[in-house]
């Protein structure tokens, strides 16, 4: 009964590989990741209440909730609803029936709606925060794990709005995790997590068949690390130390811009001015390289955004307007074959169409126009030459072992004869702070 219903439920939403980087809007193909597929759909933010750059993780016996917003540039009303789907440790579906992993209601509407005040641009800002507390028939979750929330309108599942990626974890072992440069030619270039597995709950007899580790660098999915095996076992000990998996590029701190007036000129921003509809627009300083530049600290927010005005009177979230931001990246010449795009959480961790670069032979540099609502952004240049599984930020970045990043170390497990991969600890840690 249970692998009917999942069979019925993913030949209604059609579901589409994360990896298939083909971009559609208004399909009902359903995709298990983060992904818009509504043009009038912007600025969506998913965060764990407490902290705007908080990753969306709740403890399934805690009392965190998680909040939802984004802005319907529409500007009227419309009825959207939430609804949420588990999944394995590698954002497949998973044979659970809802029943099983969500007590209550199994969707829920968003009721909380405000269009904007004193904007150019209208819209409609929306927002939803669960699990509701004290609330009867309060919608909880009932197993750990990943799930997915599905956005949706008018009453209608296949009329997909959003998705967007959580975890629950049940903490069941005992996670200890540490930072480190890696080792040999990658010293200066590359950052290595060591990690060690202590079962308390779990009764874990084969780590390498059982155990799912997943390691996330600056809450990103695109280039998380997975397959990592145990390097040694001690005891009841799972020691994680010699795998080359869990070895990333250092990166570079994230560029950065700051677009919250709209009537004075910040850092990085050169240029304010209204087109003839009274749009605003940024022009930004113009971006080089760094693939040769020597390392700068500085603090950044590991490619994040803060949503600010600072021309509103009270609430940002409907007092701040849209801005098209124009970028450029100086180049003497065209690299053959090469795209470059503008890439962070304010693209949602993708190579989207609407953040693609294009070469100008005149003015020698890529350029991209952006629309953005008002805050303060972190960015980088990704690169690729037509596959998006093989882009990179190295060659437009740099870099080095001694950049600052956060890291989420997770692991899973599946029981023997049962059909779900548990979330059972959730590690956080900081390449400064050791």
């Amino acid at each position: 009964m249970k692998h009917a219903l999942l069979l019925v439920v993913l030949l209604l939403w059609q579901v589409v590989p994360a990896q298939d980087q083909d971009d559609y809007v208004n399909d009902k193909r359903l995709r298990f990741e983060d992904y818009v597929y509504k043009s009038n759909i912007k600025t969506v933010q998913f965060h764990e209440v407490s902290w705007e750059f908080a990753p969306p993780i709740l403890s399934l016996y805690g009392n965190e909730q998680l909040q939802l917003s984004f802005d319907d540039l529409d500007g009227d009303q419309k009825q959207y609803s939430i609804t949420f789907q588990h999944c394995n440790s590698d954002w497949t579906p998973s044979d659970l029936m809802i029943s099983e992993y969500i007590n209550g209601f199994y969707d829920m509407n968003l009721l909380n709606s405000v269009y904007a005040s004193g904007t150019m641009q209208k819209y409609t800002h929306y927002t939803i925060t669960f699990p509701q507390a004290n609330t009867q028939n309060n919608t909880h979750f009932s197993k750990s794990g990943n799930y997915l929330l599905i956005l949706y309108a008018d009453g209608n599942r296949d009329n997909i709005v959003l998705c967007r990626r959580f975890m629950v974890f049940d903490n069941q072992v005992t996670l200890g995790a540490s930072f480190r440069q890696a080792i040999g030619n990658d010293q200066f270039y590359k950052q290595h997590i060591d990690f060690t597995v202590t079962p308390l709950n779990a009764d874990i007899n084969n780590p390498h068949r059982d155990l799912k580790i997943v390691i996330q660098q600056n809450s990103r999915w695109d280039n998380c690390a997975t397959g990592m095996k145990p390097s040694f076992i001690n005891g009841n000990q799972f020691i994680y130390s010699m795998d080359d998996l869990a070895t990333f590029n250092g990166g570079n701190e994230f560029r950065y811009f700051d677009v919250r007036s709209v009537r004075n000129l910040s850092e990085r921003v050169k240029e304010i001015y209204k087109d003839e509809n009274l749009m605003n627009h940024a022009v930004l300083t113009p971006d080089e390289l760094r693939v040769r530049k020597p390392y700068l600290f500085y603090n950044d927010f590991n490619g994040n955004y803060l949503i600010k005005s600072y021309q509103a009177n009270s609430n940002s979230d409907v007092e701040a307007d849209y801005v098209y931001v124009d970028f450029t990246l100086n180049m003497p010449r065209r690299e053959e074959g090469a795209q470059y795009y503008i890439f962070g959480k304010l693209s949602d961790w993708r190579l989207q169409p609407d953040f693609k670069m294009k070469y100008n032979d005149i003015t020698l540099r890529y350029e991209a126009r952006i629309y953005l609502k008002q805050g303060y952004y972190n960015y980088q240049f990704m690169k690729t030459f037509g596959n998006p599984a093989e882009a990179e930020e190295v060659s437009s970045e740099g870099s080095f072992w001694d950049t600052e990043n956060d890291y989420t170390v997770l692991v899973y497990f599946r029981k023997i004869g049962t059909y779900y991969d548990q979330l059972v600890a959730c590690k956080k840690l900081n390449s400064l702070k050791r």
